[in-house]
């Protein structure tokens, strides 16, 4: 185990992908040598060290930069239970260090080309450029503040290429008049229902069209699943094709899991032109949950926020990710996915609220069981003065029986089923009641969550039970 990285070292080392002069090898084996043993270093050539509280983020197995996933926990990580959640660990020190202010800064992904080089080098280049006496000065000067800036200025341009030039501010979209009609309805204050739909395995459609025209008329909008489950599926970008052709307002989704950020700057660009305007960034469920023969699974080209900081500025700035400027910028509603329950509230928060710095206009949360815990979750969120940037909307699952319930507590990340509502759908099935139990429950839940200060709306995920969302709209009050 390295000495400063809490987590197993499986990873090997990153190789250069061309053959690199003598001395930058030198350094590569020199710093190998230092860093493997301290921080299990994988020799990305993209440091963030400084910015992780010592702790390197490489070592998760999602290869995630900006924070942990949804399925983060205090006791292990998900995708590999035999070590802890890196993430929770990073977040863990920053906050014992007072130091998790820094973690709001959105960190760009790996430069591919640095891959198995030293990264000390660019340290070096900086500090010649800021110059030995300046730096002599900053770091033994009296005034307040003035080491820390000193070692910014040596820093920051090292993480912060020009291509990215991440930060931790609230970057307000540019725009004024709604794009879609779910941004429309939130904007106006209306009490939003969005549901989602699994998309088909197959090409036939008719089903799939089917329930579209069965739920249009009582949701706001329709969400259309990315390849859940790391389980291969009609895309999420047809499927919001063929709701806007139905007249209803699709979300679609986009994983980082399955995308470059080249496949992914073209799909947007291409889904804006078909006319799909609510975009739901997510990092995507590991390959370690979908069937085998599965698919790498130690690093991912983006993360979430990555996509977020991306997407934000091909529609805000017209820009592409190399800089190229776009003369018809894209038109969208970005979203996240929240995951409240998901390890320590006060880690989500921090995490929502890097999100929404990064571009996030509205957020669809996991599924929520405990109304009266929210509480605790959405507090946090107005500690971190985010709830009136983004539009908060609470997910809630009916409940078919009590093996899903069992299933959703044991073996769904981030997701949390208290005991008296397992054992409520457990005397139901003994009584032959799990259905009609379970819409309950999902009554019940809807009552004392639509009042709660700062939710915006609910998020119907009846996956497989999608003919029961008029039912739970209309004895729920919430018709259209």
């Amino acid at each position: 185990m390295p000495g400063f990285t809490p987590g197993r070292r499986w990873q090997p080392p990153f190789m250069p992908f061309k053959r690199l002069p003598f001395k930058k090898r030198v350094f590569a084996k020199i710093e190998l040598a230092v860093k493997g043993p301290l921080f299990g270093c994988r020799m990305c050539g993209n440091c963030l060290l400084q910015e992780t509280a010592l702790i390197c983020p490489m070592e998760c197995p999602k290869g995630l930069r900006n924070g942990p996933c949804g399925g983060s926990t205090p006791e292990k990580c998900y995708v590999d239970e035999s070590r802890p959640c890196i993430w929770y660990k990073i977040y863990e020190r920053s906050f014992k260090l007072g130091r998790e202010a820094i973690l709001l800064e959105v960190l760009p992904p790996m430069d591919w080309d640095k891959a198995g080089t030293d990264a000390w080098s660019d340290v070096f280049s900086q500090a010649k450029k800021i110059g030995a006496a300046a730096i002599v000065t900053g770091l033994a000067g009296r005034e307040a503040g003035s080491a820390s800036k000193t070692l910014d200025s040596i820093f920051r341009p090292v993480r912060q290429p020009d291509w990215w030039q991440g930060d931790s501010l609230y970057h307000a979209p540019k725009y004024t008049q709604p794009v879609s009609e779910l941004e429309d309805s939130l904007k106006k204050g209306r009490f939003a229902v969005t549901t989602e739909i699994a998309p088909p395995l197959s090409v036939n459609t008719e089903k799939l069209k089917q329930t579209i025209e069965l739920i249009k008329p009582y949701v706001t909008a329709i969400n259309f699943m990315d390849s859940p489950s790391a389980i291969p599926r009609m895309s999420s970008w047809a499927c919001s094709k063929l709701a806007l052709e139905s007249g209803a307002d699709p979300v679609m989704q986009i994983a980082a899991r399955d995308r470059t950020r080249v496949g992914l700057q073209s799909e947007v660009m291409g889904a804006a032109a078909l006319g799909i305007r609510n975009l739901l960034c997510l990092t995507g469920d590991s390959m370690i949950l979908g069937p085998g023969p599965r698919g790498r699974m130690d690093i991912v080209d983006l993360d979430g926020i990555q996509m977020l900081w991306i997407l934000r500025r091909m529609r805000d700035e017209g820009k592409y990710l190399d800089g190229r400027e776009i003369k018809v910028p894209p038109q969208y509603f970005l979203g996240a996915a929240a995951s409240p329950f998901a390890s320590n509230m006060k880690f989500q928060a921090l995490r929502e609220q890097k999100k929404v710095h990064a571009g996030a206009q509205f957020f669809q949360t996991n599924v929520v069981f405990d109304a009266d815990a929210l509480d605790e979750w959405l507090n946090e969120i107005a500690k971190r003065d985010i709830l009136d940037k983004v539009y908060i909307v609470v997910g809630i699952t009916p409940l078919k029986s009590y093996r899903t319930a069992a299933y959703m507590n044991n073996r769904i990340p981030g997701v949390f089923v208290p005991e008296k509502i397992l054992t409520r759908m457990e005397t139901a099935k003994e009584k032959g009641g799990e259905q009609e139990e379970g819409l309950q429950i999902c009554l019940e839940l809807i009552e004392k969550i639509k009042s709660k200060h700062g939710v915006h709306g609910i998020h119907l995920m009846a996956v497989n039970w999608e003919e029961i969302v008029p039912r739970i709209v209309t004895e729920s009050g919430l018709t259209r």
